[in-house]
């Protein structure tokens, strides 16, 4: 399997990776409004417990976009999608440290590492909306380090760029797939 096909392979079975980010935003916009009237903490025990459904919401959600939520044995990008999971980890034991001396931090840290993985993603998919996915939640994440804002609102803001994007990823999907077919 060469590297054009992998990227096939895998924007096949998960439909360009949208379901995914869509679950991905639903939990960001979850823990931001749980934010709201709760502790800090409550909210981010929601972002980690939330972010442990991400990859199996969105195997569901491909599979009722019928695909087949696997990628075939073999892609080289799995290993690669898989490693950059480890970002994750590493973002949310920063983020988390850090909100001990500034709690504001927490959701802007998540967006850098988060936008971070999603520039991988392009690489994964074989799809440059990533790069501009990953970037606006980056810049968002630079942002509100220079805002004394509340607590929840970049976790709402994370929440609506990635439900937003999703929508995006989703609507090329189809219309690669559609126009492919033709």
């Amino acid at each position: 399997m060469n590297f054009t096909e992998a990227q096939e392979d895998m924007r096949a079975s998960y439909f360009g990776g949208g379901p995914g980010v869509l679950a991905s935003g639903v939990v960001w916009l979850t823990s931001g409004i749980v934010s709201i009237s709760n502790t800090e903490h409550i909210g981010v025990l929601v972002f980690f417990i939330g972010g442990m459904f991400i990859h199996p919401l969105g195997i569901l959600l491909s599979k009722l976009l019928k695909r087949s939520g696997q990628h075939k044995k073999g892609n080289p990008l799995s290993t690669f999608a898989l490693e950059s999971t480890f970002l994750l980890f590493i973002g949310l034991f920063i983020a988390y440290s850090v909100m001990y001396i500034r709690p504001n931090w927490f959701f802007p840290i998540m967006m850098l590492i988060i936008g971070g993985r999603y520039l991988l993603f392009s690489s994964i998919y074989g799809m440059r909306l990533y790069w501009v996915l990953g970037s606006i939640l980056a810049l968002s994440g630079v942002l509100g380090f220079f805002f004394n804002s509340s607590f929840y609102l970049f976790g709402l803001v994370g929440g609506t760029i990635e439900i937003l994007f999703s929508f995006v990823i989703i609507a090329l999907e189809k219309k690669n797939t559609n126009t492919s077919l033709n």
